[in-house]
C-alpha cells in the first residue's frame, strides 16, 4: 500500500505513524503490554516501550516503503542505538523504576505499494 499523506503532508510521516501503528498492533499480538509511545525528552524520542512481565522493551521501529535505502533495521546505527540506550535511562528516571532488566528491540514494518505489510521483530538488536 502506498503512503498516504499525513496532515502536514509529508507522506514520509504518514509511512512512520502507519508503521508505528502496525508495530504497535504486533506487539500487542505478542503479549506484550505497551507503556508508552512516542516518549519525548530534551534528547529524543522513543517509538515504544513495553513490557512483557519480566523485563521492560524498549523498540525502535523503522519503516520503509522498499529497500532503496536498505532494509529498515539496518538504519539503527550503532549511535542510534546509544542514544536510544540513554534515553531508556531517561524513561526509567521519569517513571521513578528503580531497575529491571531491558531488552532493546526494533520492528522492521515493509510496506510496499499494493503488498500486505511485512514485519519483522528482531528481539534484542541492540
Amino acid at each position: 500500500m502506498a503512503p498516504q499523506r499525513g496532515k502536514t503532508g509529508d507522506p514520509r510521516k504518514a509511512l512512520g505513524r502507519r508503521g508505528e501503528e502496525l508495530a504497535a498492533e504486533h506487539l500487542r499480538e505478542q503479549g506484550l503490554v505497551i507503556l508508552s509511545r512516542n516518549w519525548r525528552c530534551g534528547e529524543g524520542e522513543l517509538d515504544i516501550v513495553a513490557t512483557d512481565r519480566k523485563r521492560l522493551i524498549v523498540c525502535e521501529v523503522k519503516t520503509r516503503s522498499g529497500e532503496g535505502y536498505g532494509t529498515p533495521a539496518e538504519s539503527v546505527t550503532d549511535d542510534k542505538a546509544a542514544r536510544i540506550r540513554r534515553l531508556a535511562t531517561r524513561w526509567l528516571i521519569e517513571f521513578k523504576v528503580a531497575w529491571c532488566p531491558v531488552r532493546f528491540d526494533v520492528v522492521a514494518v515493509e510496506c510496499v505499494a499494493e503488498e500486505k505489510p511485512r514485519i519483522r521483530h528482531f528481539r534484542g538488536a541492540f
